[in-house]
């Protein structure tokens, strides 16, 4: 009955800030105020499709009010936002916006931990949440999506579907998909690569100049080349733009590349095996945001399922740590833009990737303990791995 009663108070929450996002953008709109830079880059990538212009020059669109920023998803995506046209920017926006309570509901469902009310409305108090929001981001959606078929659809025939969608609005997912076979499910990632090629090949047959040029050259564009040091990109790759000469980036990208995806496979299956299935997602995920080039802050929205994780599991002084850290205050007290990343001081770059740190720090708790137990000759049927209430 307690249950019923939290589900019911958090949907009609979760209601409640879509009703409110929705005023917001209705009232941006009627005073014609600026709203959703992101949203609105997608919204110009859907009327390029429509009017025949290329996708990854400038985008004509554009509201006056938003930078000259690119649009940097697959085609695929492109097409989608086609659907945004149909609506003024600031709508557009509002539509995304409140897509997001509703996707931080459905993960924290599948992630549970009580009481789901008060994680609701502490989720909107971290970086990657807000600043998704605000934006007018699918970051928070596409999470969702890869949460469905890890966790609410496995032993569907439908599962792997949604991944290979997410995958082919951006390509990051993908490395889900190859969490999928590392888990022994392979007729999943099947279905999650064959959505992911049939949504790419829509987009070839229907943008072909736009597909190609998108392989060769709009993936990696300038926009990406010049924000790479910046404090907001909190990758490996971002790590080292700001720490280390240019010489030594690459070969130190991919040993940690390497080191990473080996650890990552390890720990996968380990947790799998134990029974433990969202820390096995959980570390995909810190893998996805490490090893990628660009990883902005709003890229890590999986610190929300993790604080649900280790609340249920009466991790307390863990989760008010990793909260405090992704409120947003560590990229914001540092010096940040125009190059003076370059210039931080020792514990101005401890706070400055306090996000990579943090994330590399919990793999290598997890590894540590794995090591130990091997060492030690504890059952792994006997580690307490599986999350209260997890199933």
């Amino acid at each position: 009955m307690e249950n019923t009663t939290s589900h019911r108070r958090s949907l009609l929450l979760v209601l409640a800030v879509c009703a409110a996002l929705g005023a917001v953008a209705v009232t941006w709109w009627l005073l014609d105020r600026p709203l959703g830079v992101d949203s609105a880059v997608y919204r110009a990538a859907g009327s390029a499709i429509l009017r025949g212009e290329p996708l990854y020059d400038h985008l004509t669109a554009l509201p006056d009010w938003t930078p000259d920023l690119p649009f940097t998803y697959p085609p695929f995506a492109a097409l989608l936002f086609t659907a945004g046209t149909a609506l003024p920017p600031q709508l557009w926006w509002g539509v995304l916006a409140m897509a997001a309570p509703l996707a931080v509901y459905l993960v924290l469902r599948a992630f549970p931990s009580r009481p789901l009310p008060v994680l609701l409305l502490g989720a909107c108090c971290l970086q990657p949440v807000w600043q998704s929001v605000g934006l007018g981001q699918l970051n928070l959606v596409l999470m969702a999506l890869v949460v469905l078929d890890v966790l609410v659809l496995k032993g569907s025939r439908y599962c792997g579907i949604a991944i290979g969608l997410a995958a082919a609005i951006k390509l990051i997912p993908l490395i889900f998909i190859v969490h999928l076979l590392v888990t022994g499910r392979r007729a999943d990632a099947l279905r999650a690569l064959a959505t992911f090629a049939s949504a790419s090949a829509l987009a070839l047959l229907v943008l072909p100049g736009d597909t190609v040029r998108y392989l060769t050259t709009g993936m990696f564009n300038d926009h990406f080349a010049a924000g790479k040091s910046w404090v907001g990109n909190q990758s490996w790759q971002g790590f080292l733009a700001r720490t280390v000469p240019d010489g030594w980036a690459p070969p130190l990208t991919v040993l940690f590349v390497a080191v990473c995806a080996a650890a990552t496979a390890f720990l996968v299956r380990r947790l799998y095996r134990a029974g433990d299935e969202r820390a096995a997602l959980l570390v995909t995920a810190g893998c996805s945001v490490l090893v990628s080039p660009i990883s902005w802050t709003h890229h890590w929205v999986w610190v929300v399922p993790a604080l649900s994780y280790l609340l249920a599991r009466r991790r307390m002084w863990q989760a008010v740590a990793v909260a405090t850290v992704y409120t947003g205050w560590t990229t914001a007290v540092v010096p940040g833009g125009g190059g003076r990343e370059h210039g931080w001081t020792f514990a101005q770059a401890l706070v400055g990737n306090a996000y990579l740190i943090s994330a590399v720090l919990a793999g290598a708790v997890l590894l540590r303990k794995f090591f130990r137990e091997r060492t030690t000759s504890v059952p792994l049927r006997e580690l307490p791995l599986r999350s209260p209430g997890a199933e």
